[in-house]
């Protein structure tokens, strides 16, 4: 589904919500979750400091936070922060748009498709310092998302993981392995939720272990939502598998997405890496313009 229906869709759901449960301080809020970085470990839970993507004074879609989780744990152990910082701003009458770089896919992932049917209390987007927020009332089945924008995703995990080429022993490489991460939950079930995926493609340092176009860490078939790994690239590269479509169509070569998942950008240039470096960059570059251009 194209951005300008989602949002024409949601036009009515909005205020509808508002005329039935009138409150002053609904809002919308864009949260931006992080990918794996052991420096965030004593951040998590705080919602302002954005020292993962770069200057907290950047426009990034409308009131921004920052979901800080240690970065370096099993998805499993720290999805509860990112549940937390959705049930604090996307619950009630708040609605929430939704960045993920990296591994960050695999949490908004993993929290839609295991917890994205269950019962919410609704709260009061007053976070307390353990990134909690009171109750503000009632329940509610989910979330209250509107899309989801993916920079570099490693949903479908990395090749680096499988043949250890991250000079690591964290938990989470682990998990990043294609094999794991792909049967760690049902990247189908998205509850609807559209996830937009930016797929960066300047990618030489591991050129020979990355199959296909790659942005030095995570390759085509998971930052293209590719249902199955494979060596996919920009057209007229005669060395891979197939094209990367852009869309939520197949590949060239008949491989499917994901439910739900819809290649916005591929980087035909070859311009942009995998690292935000702290200054916003890489291939989060392309998704900070799309949510100041569309989260409001």
């Amino acid at each position: 589904m194209s951005r300008a229906s989602l949002l024409l869709a949601f036009a009515p759901l909005a205020a509808a919500a508002l005329l039935v449960t009138p409150d002053a301080s609904a809002a919308n809020y864009t949260l931006w979750i992080h990918g794996r970085n052991t420096g965030t470990a004593t951040k998590a839970g705080n919602y302002a400091d954005f020292s993962y993507w770069g200057s907290s004074s950047t426009a990034a879609g409308i009131n921004k936070k920052a979901v800080n989780w240690d970065g370096k744990s099993r998805i499993s152990s720290q999805n509860y922060r990112i549940r937390d910082a959705l049930d604090c701003y996307c619950t009630g009458a708040n609605f929430c748009y939704i960045a993920a770089h990296s591994a960050g896919d695999a949490q908004i992932g993993y929290a839609l498709a295991l917890y994205g049917g269950s019962t919410r209390n609704k709260k009061n987007a007053s976070p307390a310092a353990d990134g909690t927020c009171g109750n503000a009332g009632g329940t509610q089945t989910g979330w209250n998302i509107k899309w989801v924008d993916v920079a570099s995703g490693a949903g479908g995990g990395s090749e680096l993981a499988n043949i250890g080429s991250w000079a690591v022993s964290d938990p989470l490489t682990g998990d990043l392995r294609t094999g794991v991460m792909r049967g760690l939950y049902d990247h189908n079930q998205t509850r609807g939720k559209w996830f937009y995926m930016f797929a960066g493609a300047k990618g030489t340092l591991y050129s020979g272990t990355l199959p296909g176009q790659d942005d030095e860490a995570v390759a085509y078939h998971s930052t293209g939502g590719v249902a199955s790994t494979g060596g996919f690239c920009n057209p007229g590269n005669l060395f891979c598998d197939g094209t990367l479509s852009l869309g939520s169509g197949a590949t060239s070569n008949n491989k499917a997405k994901w439910s739900y998942h819809t290649v916005e950008f591929r980087d035909d240039s070859e311009a942009y890496d995998h690292y935000a470096a702290g200054k916003w960059g890489g291939i989060v570059g392309p998704v900070r313009a799309d949510m100041v251009n569309y989260a409001k």
